[in-house]
């Protein structure tokens, strides 16, 4: 016996088979109207409930990235800083550092674009199905620190088994705390030996990591497994944000 239209529509919700509910209705008029073929139809039905399946997760990714913008490198304004490594960070995006298990350090003045390019590396990772983390790293890495050992056991398996990390604005305050320092040390090595890419973004030089750690061993030690594998890109010029507050303000940018 056949169905009518409305049980097929509480048959497909009880499958759960929201993409193909939501057009069903659509497909059919379609079809009525142009004779096509049963298959045809049917194609058309299915690959609706898979587009529909590809944006949820491509949307669950995305929430679970932690990321707060939808950045991408087509719009950024290369013209202001003309001599960032534009071509790098291009060659970052294509992800093939991420199937190579390498990761990237991007170090340079303040407001110059740095963790703007590691978002949008991590947003177009997101989008071609790879579980992204991105971390404000000394707050979340003081947050941890306060936070009950099983949560801590949860929060640093996320960071370890993510296929990328970004840890954005490392030591952006300078010093961090012992256990913070430990816990960046355990995420580099456990992800060294996973060969997963870590992107790290700081306004620090890597030859004052150990005074901003405390520790110039641990220090050598963390660099040692970050950049092993890995693209250093400098990032100078002048401040994309100042850029911005001037044009807001209608004032003149601070000299160079």
């Amino acid at each position: 016996m056949s169905m009518t239209l409305n049980e097929i529509e509480r048959a497909l919700r009880a499958l759960r088979l929201s993409g193909i509910r939501a057009t069903l209705e659509t497909r059919v008029l379609q079809a009525q109207a142009s004779g096509e073929p049963f298959l045809d139809t049917f194609s058309l039905i299915l690959q609706d409930e898979l587009d529909r399946r590809r944006s949820r997760l491509m949307e669950r990714r995305y929430q679970l990235s932690g990321l707060d913008e939808r950045a991408t490198l087509t719009d950024f304004d290369w013209r202001f800083n003309p001599k960032l490594p534009r071509q790098a960070c291009f060659e970052l995006h294509t992800l093939k550092f991420l199937a190579a298990g390498e990761n990237a350090l991007i170090i340079g003045k303040p407001g110059t674009g740095k963790s703007r390019v590691a978002k949008a590396i991590a947003y177009h990772a997101t989008l071609q199905g790879h579980e992204v983390r991105v971390l404000e790293a000394d707050s979340v890495f003081a947050q941890y620190a306060l936070s009950e050992a099983a949560d801590q056991q949860r929060q640093l398996r996320s960071w370890v088994e993510a296929d990328l990390v970004i840890l954005d604005d490392l030591f952006l305050a300078r010093r961090i705390s012992e256990a913070a320092s430990e816990v960046l040390q355990t995420l580099v090595h456990q992800r060294y030996k996973a060969r997963r890419s870590l992107v790290v973004t700081s306004n620090r030089v890597v030859q004052d990591w150990g005074k901003y750690l405390g520790d110039n061993t641990m220090a050598t030690t963390i660099l040692d497994r970050l950049m092993h594998r890995s693209h250093l890109l400098e990032f100078e010029g002048r401040s994309y944000r100042m850029k911005e507050a001037a044009s807001k303000f209608g004032t003149q940018e601070p000299p160079r």
